[in-house]
C-alpha cells in the first residue's frame, strides 16, 4: 500500500510512496500527531535529483526492517527542500550548530515532538557501519533510547540550540558600522585568495562554480584593465569552467559540481537554478570580454533550456536527476570506438583531441567530454580553417545527441518554482541583451508571461503553479522574479509589465521587510510559526534573496522616482553592514548593492519614436556594462510615473543619463550616447 506521500504534488515525495515507512508530510495534522503520539519526529528533506538521497532511499527506507523501526518507534516527515526551502534553510542552520561542519542532502534531523526543536542530526547515514559512520538502523534505536530514557538531556539539547538559533539572530541585527568602500577591496583580496590559479574557480574539490561570486566579479573586472590579476583570474575560471566536463558539451547547460579540482568530473545533476545564473555570469562575461567560449556556454545553456527544460506553457521544470537505471552519470558517458562510427573518423581526431577521447579513461573505466583544447588551439593543431572546423564540430555534436538521446534518460523533476524562473527570466533576458537575440528573448518574456498568469492571485505570488496544495512564495520568489521583470524591461519596454513589478516591490516590502532592523526575511509576516524566522545575507548555491530583494528595488527606485524603494535598499544594507565590510566574498549580492549605491552606475533613459527606439537600442544595449541599465519608451505612451513621463523632448528621439536620482541634460544624438559609454 502507497503511503500519505502518493498524493502529493512534490515528485520527490511521490519518489517515496512505496516505501514502507510510514512517511508522511510536513504538516499542521502530522505535527500534531507527534504531539498526540509522544514520538520524537525523524525529518528527512531532499530532492528529487539527489544522488545521495536515492542511495539512502534503496539502503534504508526501502528495507523492511529499518522502516519497521522508523514505523514503531518515529513519526516520520518527508520534505521537499524546493516545497519547503523555509523549513530546510531552519533545519539546514541547526544542523550546523549540532555537527559543527555544513549540513546538504539528505538532510536527517531528530526532533522533539512539543516544540519541534531538533537534538540531533546528520546528513547521509550508511545502512552498515563504514568509514566512521554508525549505521542508520543503530543510529535509530540509539535516538529512540535516549528519547524515552533520558528526557532532560533532549530537552536541554533543544534549549541549547534554541538558544543559538536566537544568538545568531541577536548577533546579526546588533549595531552594524556603515558599510564602506573596504568591502570593494576586501572582495578583490579574498577572492584571490580563494581563487584556484592552477584550474580557476575558487576552493578545492568539490568544486562549486559559486555563480553569485562569479558575477560580483565579473562587476569588478569592468573596471579594471585586462592585465590586472582580479581580471585575469575571473577569466582564467571562468574558461576553464566553460571547457571542463562540469559542461554538457552536447546538449549544453552546466551540472551541478565538479568532484575534482579540473573541473572534470561532475556530479551529474543539472539544477535549472544553476544554469539561470551561469547564463547570466557567461553574458555578462563575454560583454567584457568577447571570448567564443563564453558565447557557446550562453548557446547551450539556453537550447538546453528551450529543448529539455521547458513546459507547454513556457515556464521551466527544475532539475534533471544524476542517475539513469540507478546509476550516476550513466547517460552521459561515452566509449572512443563508439563515437568514432558514429562521427566518423576525419572528424573524430580533432573530436577527440578536443574532448579526451585520445587520453585514458577518466570515470570508471568510460570517458565524460571534458574540453582539453580550445578551438584556436584544435585549429592550430590540425591546420582547419575555424568555419569549417566550427560546421564539423557542430554535425558531431548533433550526431553524438542523437544517439544518446535513445538511451534511458535521467528522471526529469517537473515542478516549477517561482524563484528558479526568475533567475532563468534574468539570465536569458540579459543574454537577450548582450548578444540581441530577439528569441532569447521571447523565452524570458514568455516565461515571465506564464508564470505571472499561473502564479499571481489578488497581489500574492506562489512558490509553483503545480496542482495540489497551494504553497506561499517566499521572498526569493518576489526577489528574483522583481529583477528579472526589470531585466525584460531593458529589452523591451511594457508599462503592464512596470505595474507589476511595482506591485511585487510593495508586496515585497508590506510582507518581508524588517520594519525593526532592516532587511528582509525568508517567510512572509503570515507566515506558518517556525521555530525561526530566517534572515539571511550570505550567498549560497542560491544568491541571497535579500540582496537581490534589496538591489531590485533599489533600480526600480531610481526608474520610477521612488525614494522609499531606495530606502528599504538602503536599510537592508545597513543591517547587514559588518558582514559586507568583513566577508565580502560571502556577500556578493551586497556588495554589489554597495557599489551602486556609492559609486551609480549609467540608467538611461531613451524616450522617442518608437521605430527610431530599436536601433539605438540596438547599439546601445551591447555597450553596457552589468550594472548599466537603459530603457527604451516610446513617446507616445500614458499614464507612466512621473520621473519617466516628464522626461519629454521635441527630438524625434531624447537620452538622459542618470546617476542615481540626478540625471544630465538630455542627448539628442545617438552617437553623443555611444560616445559616452565608451568613455
Amino acid at each position: 500500500m502507497p503511503n500519505a506521500l502518493a498524493q502529493e504534488s512534490s515528485p520527490y515525495l511521490r519518489q517515496h510512496a512505496d516505501n514502507p515507512v510510514d512517511w508522511l508530510p510536513w504538516s499542521q495534522q502530522t505535527l500534531a500527531l507527534a504531539r498526540q503520539q509522544k514520538k520524537p519526529i525523524l525529518l528527512s528533506i531532499g530532492y528529487s535529483a539527489c544522488h545521495w538521497c536515492h542511495v539512502m532511499a534503496h539502503e534504508s527506507f526501502e528495507n523492511e526492517e529499518t522502516a519497521a523501526i522508523m514505523n514503531r518507534r518515529f513519526v516520520n516527515i518527508k520534505v521537499d527542500r524546493e516545497e519547503r526551502p523555509d523549513i530546510d534553510r531552519i533545519y539546514q542552520t541547526a544542523h550546523q550548530l549540532i555537527a559543527r561542519r555544513a549540513g546538504g542532502w539528505p538532510l536527517t534531523m531528530f526532533l522533539s515532538p512539543d516544540d519541534h526543536l531538533p537534538f540531533f542530526g546528520g546528513t547521509y547515514f550508511p545502512d552498515q557501519p563504514r568509514h566512521g559512520m554508525i549505521a542508520f538502523n543503530d543510529l535509530l534505536q540509539r535516538i529512540a533510547e535516549i528519547f524515552e530514557q533520558e528526557p532532560d538531556k533532549i530537552k536541554q539539547q533543544g534549549e541549547a540550540i534554541q538558544q543559538a538559533l536566537i544568538e545568531i539572530e541577536m548577533r546579526e541585527n546588533q549595531n552594524q558600522q556603515a558599510a564602506n568602500s573596504s568591502a570593494f577591496a576586501n572582495f578583490d583580496a579574498q577572492m584571490l585568495k580563494a581563487h584556484d590559479s592552477d584550474f580557476g574557480g575558487f576552493g578545492q574539490a568539490p568544486k562549486f562554480p559559486q555563480p553569485a561570486i562569479l558575477m560580483q566579479a565579473v562587476r569588478r573586472a569592468s573596471a579594471k584593465p585586462p592585465h590586472d590579476p582580479h581580471y585575469q583570474a575571473i577569466h582564467f575560471s571562468l574558461q576553464k569552467i566553460a571547457m571542463g566536463g562540469i559542461q554538457d558539451h552536447l546538449a549544453g547547460g552546466f551540472y551541478r559540481y565538479s568532484v575534482d579540482d579540473k573541473w572534470m568530473i561532475p556530479h551529474f545533476e543539472k539544477m535549472l537554478y544553476d544554469n539561470g545564473q551561469l547564463l547570466l555570469v557567461f553574458a555578462a562575461a563575454f560583454r567584457q570580454s568577447p571570448n567564443p567560449i563564453y558565447a557557446e556556454a550562453v548557446e547551450g545553456i539556453t537550447r538546453w533550456l528551450e529543448n529539455e527544460m521547458r513546459s507547454e506553457s513556457g515556464t521551466f521544470y527544475a532539475a534533471l536527476d544524476a542517475d539513469s537505471e540507478g546509476v550516476e552519470g550513466k547517460f552521459y558517458l561515452w566509449d572512443p570506438d563508439q563515437v568514432e562510427q558514429i562521427i566518423g573518423q576525419d572528424v573524430f581526431t580533432a573530436f577527440a583531441y578536443r574532448f579526451g577521447l585520445d587520453q585514458a579513461a577518466n570515470f570508471e573505466g568510460e570517458w565524460h567530454l571534458h574540453g582539453y583544447h580550445s578551438v584556436t588551439e584544435i585549429t592550430e593543431q590540425f591546420g582547419l580553417d575555424a568555419d569549417t572546423y566550427q560546421a564539423c564540430h557542430a554535425r558531431a555534436r548533433q550526431q553524438l545527441l542523437t544517439q544518446r538521446n535513445t538511451r534511458i534518460r535521467p528522471g526529469l523533476d517537473d515542478k516549477v518554482l517561482t524563484s528558479w524562473n526568475g533567475l532563468a527570466i534574468r539570465g536569458l533576458a540579459s543574454a537577450a541583451r548582450v548578444f540581441m537575440r530577439e528569441d532569447y528573448f521571447k523565452l524570458a518574456q514568455q516565461c515571465l508571461m506564464s508564470i505571472k498568469a499561473e502564479c499571481w492571485r489578488d497581489r500574492l505570488l506562489a512558490l509553483s503553479p503545480k496542482n495540489g496544495k497551494e504553497l506561499p512564495a517566499y521572498l526569493d520568489d518576489y526577489a528574483h522574479l522583481l529583477q528579472g521583470s526589470l531585466d525584460c524591461l531593458q529589452f523591451r519596454w511594457d508599462s503592464e509589465l512596470l505595474d507589476f513589478s511595482i506591485n511585487l516591490a510593495d508586496h515585497l516590502i508590506e510582507y518581508f521587510e524588517d520594519v525593526n532592523h532592516g532587511g528582509f526575511f525568508f517567510t512572509a509576516s503570515d507566515h506558518e510559526t517556525l521555530i525561526q524566522r530566517p534572515k539571511s545575507w550570505q550567498d549560497e548555491a542560491m544568491p541571497s534573496g535579500n540582496a537581490v530583494a534589496a538591489l531590485a528595488l533599489h533600480r526600480l527606485g531610481l526608474l520610477i522616482g521612488n525614494q522609499d524603494y531606495s530606502n528599504s535598499a538602503e536599510r537592508a544594507l545597513q543591517s547587514v553592514a559588518d558582514n559586507v565590510n568583513q566577508t565580502a566574498f560571502h556577500a556578493a549580492g551586497f556588495v554589489a548593492l554597495l557599489e551602486e549605491i556609492s559609486q551609480p552606475p549609467f540608467q538611461i533613459i531613451i524616450r522617442g519614436d518608437r521605430d527610431k527606439l530599436n536601433s539605438w537600442r540596438d547599439q546601445i544595449l551591447p555597450l553596457l556594462k552589468p550594472d548599466q541599465s537603459a530603457y527604451f519608451i516610446a513617446d507616445d505612451l500614458v499614464d507612466l510615473p512621473q520621473a519617466i513621463a516628464l522626461k519629454q523632448s521635441d527630438e524625434p528621439v531624447a537620452a538622459w543619463i542618470c546617476e542615481g536620482f540626478s540625471c544630465r541634460e538630455p542627448l539628442f544624438k545617438l552617437d553623443a550616447v555611444l560616445l559616452t559609454l565608451r568613455s
